[in-house]
């Protein structure tokens, strides 16, 4: 009975191996049944060109002087060549994975054979696959089907198909490649756990080390990861590591690497991990820091923007060399926080920097008060302030310069014409005023607007508006020039974002529609809509603003009129170090260059006395030719500075990110908090202003003072 078992037992383990055979050199031969169709499906799609699909690599965030600042990654991988490899690591993976590596072809028959006979006599399972057959499968599941739950799932099934497939690739593989390429190969896809994958980032993560100095021990352990990391992960699992890594030691022995002597030694060994886990890199921009962690966001989103996709920029291990100043940045966000502290509640103050220029506008800054980060207990936060419009309050009447570039581009006025600025103003084209209006009756057709502290009053040049900051003479101007041309003017010099995200997007002003009744705080946050109050209030800058994009419209005056997307981007290379453009918008002519130059002209006043920056200015001992423009919302909840010399442009905006309803104080620099209701005294004049100044005076401490752009006398024009 025994010999006729064992007889059966031994058929069947030749008709196994003559199936193997048949499918591994013939997979559409029909005489395996449904097996080898099933094998022919899968295995004709794949091939050993599997190995010409690139890993996931680290992209590299770097300064504009090429000096890292960040990682983006999905799988944290090094590339290693085989040269680069410790012989200790490579043995110990042969040892415990497959010993008669360089004996085989792909295939290793005498270890298939062993473990059909072990798998059908009862015996324990075994797997049998060589290394290259594990390369193959470690390439589908890490590289190939990485974003593929199903497709990972199929390349791991316990199905002599699977099985099929992979065999077939590895006798292929072992074609084109040579043993060390494809040792190398695995080790540079296989996973360490955590994120890790590849040798060269676990030596570096595991021990601080490279691999190629890795030991007997290191790579013992490393080697035991792989069937299991997750189980066999050494600071949570540190007794089945242990346990594993000295199995390792035991295979080598087998193996003859490793005398028993050394082996016993070598056990008594600790793990020797770095301790409190794995060192590696951040894998997003929160390893930027606190200081440039909002630049790598905005150039995460920028990139975004313009057509990569997430996939792509996190495995595409590209190198991003940006236009980031780390010195402009750091005195940025130094000015910041000596205004507002970061760990000052509901207040944030943030300030953006971008060249001029007429082929491109370059980022140079990105700060604020609050530390990038994802501690909200230390006043850090992940909300991208100082590009982004979510979070963001309004710009107040910094507005007021589409309002005056619109009106100048009519042709009816110019910077030195006097226009109106009375201290009130009802206007008979927008209705519908947010509150019982002093001036009319409650809830008649009509606008209401006085002038703050900021403004003036009686008439003045628009040169003078422009410095004093009245509300009568902007709603009087916008009246004249029309809603759509003010709100096309905001998005040509550079609000594009900010108007498309706030739904301000214009439309002619209907006089004769019905008033809509919406509230001061529906118009602050969701913009103006057709012919509500908040079409008159648009040149108060009531709707959120990017301060980025604020940033960009000076430096679009500054530029002639032209236009250019604010980009982070000085160059990319991709893992190969060859250039990889990418789709930016082309810059445009905004505005005449003639209404561009006189617009700067009729902005140069602020820092002056009479301006309403002009304390700011004094502070510091400005003394250079700028253009500037202060803005205050309605209760003092928000204010803006922007400003620029033609060397360098920016915005500062000071608003509540957490609860936007209620106002700002400022006590002065380092004294600034929410406060309730309409108790606040905020103005663009202080907060905002001292922070662009206290910036912009170091970053400049040393350039030429140069002078501002003519204007031209078409838009000058006198009464």
């Amino acid at each position: 009975m025994r010999m006729r078992d064992g007889l059966f037992k031994m058929l069947g383990l030749c008709l196994l191996a003559g199936v193997l055979v048949a499918g591994i050199l013939f997979p559409v031969v029909g005489a395996a049944g449904v097996m080898s169709n099933e094998a022919s499906d899968t295995v004709e799609s794949m091939s050993s060109d599997l190995a010409d699909d690139p890993p996931p690599l680290v992209t590299t965030v770097t300064d504009r002087e090429g000096s890292p600042i960040a990682t983006l990654y999905d799988q944290y991988r090094i590339p290693t060549a085989p040269d680069q490899i410790s012989e200790a690591m490579k043995w110990a993976l042969i040892s415990v994975e497959d010993r008669r590596f360089y004996e085989h072809h792909g295939v290793d028959w005498k270890g298939t054979l062993r473990a059909a006979i072990s798998n059908t006599s009862g015996g324990d399972t075994q797997g049998a696959s060589t290394l290259t057959q594990q390369y193959v499968k470690n390439y589908l599941i890490n590289v190939t089907y990485r974003d593929d739950q199903l497709g990972q799932q199929r390349a791991q099934e316990a199905t002599i198909a699977r099985k099929l497939k992979e065999a077939r690739v590895a006798i292929q593989l072992e074609t084109k490649m040579s043993k060390e390429e494809i040792l190398a190969g695995y080790l540079n896809v296989v996973e360490f756990s955590r994120q890790i994958y590849g040798v060269g980032a676990a030596a570096h993560a595991y021990f601080g080390t490279t691999p190629d100095k890795l030991t007997v021990t290191q790579g013992a352990l490393l080697a035991g990861m792989v069937n299991n990391p997750v189980a066999n992960d050494p600071w949570n699992n540190p007794e089945r590591a242990t346990e594993r890594r000295n199995f390792v030691l035991d295979k080598m022995v087998e193996n003859r690497k490793l005398s028993e002597e050394d082996a016993e030694r070598l056990k008594a060994e600790p793990l020797g991990v770095v301790p409190n886990g794995p060192e590696k890199p951040a894998a997003n921009c929160v390893g930027a820091g606190p200081e440039h962690g909002f630049f790598c966001q905005y150039v995460e989103d920028y990139l975004l923007e313009q057509g990569m996709t997430k996939d792509d920029l996190y495995t595409g291990g590209y190198t991003i060399r940006t236009t980031l100043d780390r010195e402009a940045n750091h005195l940025a966000k130094q000015s910041a926080e000596e205004q507002v502290g970061k760990m000052e509640e509901n207040v944030a103050n943030t300030l953006s920097l971008v060249r001029p220029g007429k082929d491109r506008h370059e980022v140079v800054a990105l700060a604020a008060n609050r530390d990038y980060g994802p501690d909200a207990e230390a006043g850090q936060t992940e909300y991208a302030l100082p590009s982004d419009v979510a979070n963001v309050t309004g710009a107040g009447s910094s507005y007021k310069i589409f309002t005056a570039a619109a009106a100048m581009a009519t042709g009816k006025v110019g910077i030195y014409d006097t226009i109106q600025s009375p201290s009130s103003y009802v206007s008979q084209v927008f209705s519908g005023s947010p509150a019982p209006c002093p001036y009319i009756a409650p809830y008649t057709r009509g606008y209401c607007v006085t002038n703050a502290s900021e403004g003036g009053s009686g008439s003045m040049t628009l040169q003078t508006a422009l410095q004093t900051s009245p509300n009568t003479a902007f709603v009087i101007l916008e009246e004249q020039a029309g809603m759509k041309a003010v709100v096309d003017m905001a998005s040509k010099l550079g609000l594009r974002k900010t108007m498309a995200s706030n739904a301000a997007n214009g439309g002619a002003v209907d006089p004769e529609a019905e008033s809509q009744e919406v509230s001061q705080s529906q118009t602050q946050f969701f913009g103006p809509s057709a012919n509500s109050p908040g079409k008159g209030s648009f040149t108060l800058g009531v709707s959120p603003t990017s301060g980025l994009e604020l940033a960009n419209v000076a430096a679009t005056i500054m530029s002639g009129g032209v236009w250019c997307p604010p980009t982070p981007i000085g160059e990319i290379t991709d893992r190969d170090g060859n250039p990889m453009p990418i789709k930016e918008q082309p810059c445009e002519q905004a505005v005449p260059e003639g209404l561009a130059n006189t617009l700067a002209v009729g902005m140069s006043k602020d820092d002056l006395p009479g301006g309403t920056a002009a304390a700011a200015a004094q502070g510091v001992g400005w003394d250079r030719p700028m253009i500037g423009k202060t803005g205050t919302t309605q209760v003092n909840g928000s204010a803006a500075f922007l400003g620029a010399t033609p060397q360098l442009a920016g915005a500062a905006m000071v608003f509540r990110p957490d609860l936007p309803n209620g106002g700002l104080y400022d006590g002065g620099p380092g004294n600034v908090s929410a406060v309730p209701g309409e108790s606040g005294n905020m103005f663009g004049g202080k907060t905002p202003a001292r922070t662009w100044f206290g910036a912009m005076s170091k970053i400049l401490e040393g350039e030429p003072a140069l002078p501002l752009p003519a204007s031209d006398p078409r838009y000058e024009r006198f009464d």
